[in-house]
This record gives C-alpha cells, sequence and structure tokens, in this order.
C-alpha cells in the first residue's frame, strides 16, 4: 500500500517545527522525527550517510518544495510494508526476531475487504491468523518464550480484543518512537490516506509547541510497549477458535 503524500507533508511540519526549537539543522530533525528513512531507504540503520538517505539529502538544495521533492522520491522506491527483519507472515500479522528469547508482533493491513480489518466481521480471520502465527513461533523458534509489541492500535479495543488480556493489560507508553510506525501510523487510514480529525488535531498541538521539551505531546496516541509469554498466546487462541469455531 503506497501512502498520500499528505502523510509525508504532516511529519515535515513537525520537523520544520522541531528544527527551530531545538536549534538542529533541518536535516537532522527529518532522520530524528519523521519516518522518512525507513520510507525512503528501506532500513532501520539510520545511516544519514547511507547513499540513498544522502542523495534525498543533497536534492533539498534544489527543491524549494520539500513535500514534492520527498514525496516524488518515495514514489520510485519500493514500497516496504513490513520491516525487512520480518521471519514469517500470516495474513495482516508477521513477526521478526527481537531479544533474545522474544519476538517482536508487527500488524500491516493486508485486509482488502470492505469491512476494514479491525472489524466485527473480520475479526475470526485476525484471531485464526494469530494462532496461526504463534504456532509457527512455538514450532520454529523454540528458544522464543515471550511475544512483544509495540504499537498505537493497542489503544483501540478492536485491536485489543485480538489478543489475550494479560497482553494488552499492562502496556506501557514507548518513548522516543519518532522514526517509526508504530507513532505515525495513526494518521493513516487504511486506504493510506490521512485521517483529517486525527492530523487536525496534531498540527494544532504542533503550532502549539513552545519548546523542544516533550514533543511527544504533539501526538493523539503515543505508542504502546507490551509483552506477554508465547504460552498465554497459544492457550488464548485455543480456546477462542474453540469458541468461535
Amino acid at each position: 500500500m503506497a501512502y498520500a503524500k499528505e502523510f509525508f507533508d504532516l511529519q515535515i511540519y513537525f520537523a520544520r517545527k522541531i528544527a527551530v526549537l531545538a536549534n538542529l539543522k533541518l536535516e537532522t530533525a527529518l532522520l530524528d522525527y519523521t519516518n522518512f528513512y525507513v520510507r525512503l531507504v528501506g532500513r532501520r540503520d539510520f545511516n544519514p550517510n547511507h547513499p540513498m538517505w544522502a542523495a534525498y539529502i543533497a536534492g533539498l538544495k534544489d527543491h524549494p518544495d520539500l513535500g514534492a521533492w520527498t514525496y516524488h522520491v518515495y514514489t520510485q522506491r519500493p514500497h516496504l510494508d513490513r520491516p525487512d527483519s520480518v521471519i514469517a507472515t500470516f495474513g495482516c500479522f508477521s513477526y521478526a526476531l527481537g531479544e533474545p528469547g522474544q519476538i517482536r508482533l508487527h500488524f500491516h493491513n493486508d485486509d482488502h475487504s470492505l469491512q476494514g480489518p479491525l472489524s466485527d466481521e473480520r475479526m475470526g480471520l485476525r484471531l485464526s491468523e494469530l494462532a496461526a502465527l504463534v504456532a509457527h513461533v512455538r514450532a520454529e523458534q523454540p528458544s522464543a518464550r515471550q511475544i512483544a509489541g509495540v504499537s498505537w492500535l493497542y489503544h483501540l479495543p478492536a485491536y485489543k480484543r485480538l489478543f489475550p488480556p494479560p497482553y494488552t493489560a499492562h502496556a506501557m507508553v514507548a518513548s522516543n518512537r519518532f522514526r517509526n510506525m508504530p507513532l505515525w501510523g495513526q494518521f493513516l487510514n487504511r486506504h493510506g490516506g490521512v485521517r483529517k480529525s486525527a492530523a487536525a488535531a496534531f498540527l494544532q498541538r504542533v503550532d502549539s509547541q513552545a519548546s523542544a521539551d516533550n514533543p511527544a505531546q504533539c501526538f493523539p496516541l503515543l505508542p504502546l510497549a507490551t509483552s506477554a509469554p508465547v504460552d498465554v498466546f497459544h492457550d488464548f487462541y485455543q480456546l477462542q477458535l474453540a469458541t468461535r469455531f
């Protein structure tokens, strides 16, 4: 799924504000306070000297319309919807290896139905996908004891209900995620466009930001980090699928 230009414009607006308030070069703010590096380079090493990133930054001098230049570069790159570290994918869910003994859960809307990926109508399918993912982890990653995730989606009841209660009950705010989609994804709808109400609230907060202290307060929702044992997930999905089917 390709993202709309307005999604990049939002991040540019934020980066410019932070650059002024924190007395940073704009290229530094674009690297540290947007999701651009991941979108334009397709990696997560955040190396300012990477040739693709360096070419993008060099182009800023020749393109006064930063939004148009950024979107042009984006449209020339492969749209990498999932991290390159992903081990396996099951519908809307995938996982990658995390810290020793841990796998990291990822969500991406790969559901093209009219109802929406988190709708009541698609809940059974999402549970089946997660059950298959957990079964794969148990079979192929025997050293994995924990499943962890970070996302703004854990604020949504429709998303939380897909997971065992112990997993979501103790979710904590994940700080300093300005480079990552677990923060910026809240502004996207399921078609890749910008959610107008969320964007408007964000821009209003950015305009009101008077210092570089706590720029995360500009965001309507902050990403939440959580984890639980693999066996908790396995037992939960066994019960859910037995009850529903």
